[in-house]
């Protein structure tokens, strides 16, 4: 039996989505359609859809609402396939990416009007993709009210990590009564990358030590153990770790504490401050953008420098951090719109690990194999480095199959 999914996979600023024919004797998938919303939210927002077979179409869009983009990521598909006429009962599921699922959700959940509302509670700890997901959620049962949809969340990977990583170091029964714990995000992005890179290592010994970096603009590192989650650099919510677009990373706590008293930020002031005025943005002044930051270097642009070298020394570090994690390194793969397409970031990244055995490959042109999978380091390098996009959709696709018909095989 063969069965159709659609999914949708919001991040901060854009909305990818696919759909999916999956059979399950013997179980494969065949991708049917996909494309990209970027600039979500914005007036200018760009549709780019691709319909197996045919010419990519991109278009702008007036949705800037993320229910309005999901309902037109709804109704493009149903016109666009060839089924278009029976298209609603074609699709048997939807598939969404939640980034965070607290301790409310621990594996993929179907939704409904309570799971909606705490999916848009739990806002609190991610409050540039939760009430997105939410809204679109809510979208999806307006445009196809009888199809089911199943919630993928990416804290659920994580589940794994041990309570030594998990754990802050706060007052204990303070942080048992209000949940003050690292979660950790992108988990979709991680699970399907470490599982790509564990097939290419082709290895059978045991363990197997990795390092995931899904870079974009939002970027977590993740420690792997034979597949499985044992660190990673996002916590309670997806602003700890690394430098992001416009999300801070680490800050000393005291720097908030100092913003409050001092400077007189309201609570309001400082979420805004920290998830959306820090990063690249805050310390180049111009722009969120690697690629924008890329080009301003070439022109001199010393704040332009400055933020991509900051972006680069974090991530780094957080890689040397979780080699001493795991005891020991086999492998490293970068994803992520950064980390995929950036070898320029890629080289200020790895230039700082050669004491791990790390070294990349000058002699790659990466340019020739955009999208592609590809080991990016020396042969005489003791820790191979690859870049493997991070097929989501695909791995959300494979979950709400698996959590809606699996046990019926």
């Amino acid at each position: 039996m063969s069965r159709t999914i659609i999914v949708l996979d919001p991040g901060s600023s854009s909305l990818k989505f696919g759909l999916y024919r999956i059979e399950d004797e013997p179980i494969h998938e065949i991708l049917l359609a996909f494309g990209e919303i970027d600039r979500l939210g914005a007036t200018n927002a760009e549709l780019r859809l691709e319909v197996a077979g045919q010419p990519a179409v991109t278009r702008h869009i007036g949705a800037t609402t993320a229910g309005a983009a999901a309902e037109v990521v709804l109704e493009k598909l149903q016109s666009a396939l060839p089924v278009t006429a029976a298209i609603r009962r074609v699709i048997d599921a939807i598939g969404f990416r939640v980034v965070h699922g607290g301790d409310r959700f621990v594996e993929p959940t179907v939704v409904t009007t309570a799971v909606i509302k705490g999916i848009r509670e739990l806002g609190t700890l991610a409050p540039l993709h939760n009430p997105v997901a939410a809204d679109m959620l809510e979208a999806c049962r307006r445009v196809l009210p009888k199809v089911p949809a199943v919630a993928v969340f990416d804290t659920t990977f994580h589940r794994t990590i041990p309570a030594v990583a998990r754990t802050y170091a706060l007052p204990f029964e303070l942080a048992r009564e209000h949940g003050l714990q690292r979660f950790g995000f992108h988990g979709t992005a991680h699970r399907y990358v470490s599982g790509e890179l564990l097939k290419r290592l082709g290895k059978v010994r045991r363990p197997t030590r990795c390092i995931t970096c899904h870079l974009g603009s939002g970027a977590s590192i993740c420690a792997l153990l034979d597949g499985k989650s044992i660190d990673t650099s996002m916590g309670m919510t997806p602003m700890e770790g690394l430098v992001m677009g416009t999300r801070s990373g680490d800050v000393d706590p005291g720097i908030i504490l100092h913003l409050l008293r001092t400077v007189g930020m309201s609570l309001d002031e400082l979420d805004d401050t920290l998830n959306r005025q820090s990063g690249l943005l805050g310390i180049s002044g111009s722009s969120s953008d690697v690629r924008d930051l890329e080009r301003e270097v070439l022109l001199g642009d010393a704040r332009a420098e400055l933020a991509l070298e900051v972006f680069a020394y974090r991530a780094a570090k957080t890689i040397g951090a979780y080699a001493v994690a795991l005891e020991g390194l086999d492998a490293i793969a970068f994803s992520g719109g950064i980390g995929e397409n950036s070898p320029q970031m890629r080289q200020r990244i790895c230039r700082r690990l050669p004491f791990l055995g790390v070294m990349l490959d000058p002699e790659i042109k990466e340019t020739e194999t955009p999208g592609e999978s590809r080991r990016i380091s020396t042969d005489s390098g003791v820790v191979p480095v690859w870049v493997i996009p991070a097929d989501e959709t695909l791995q959300i696709a494979r979950e709400t199959w698996k959590s809606l018909y699996e046990t019926a095989l």
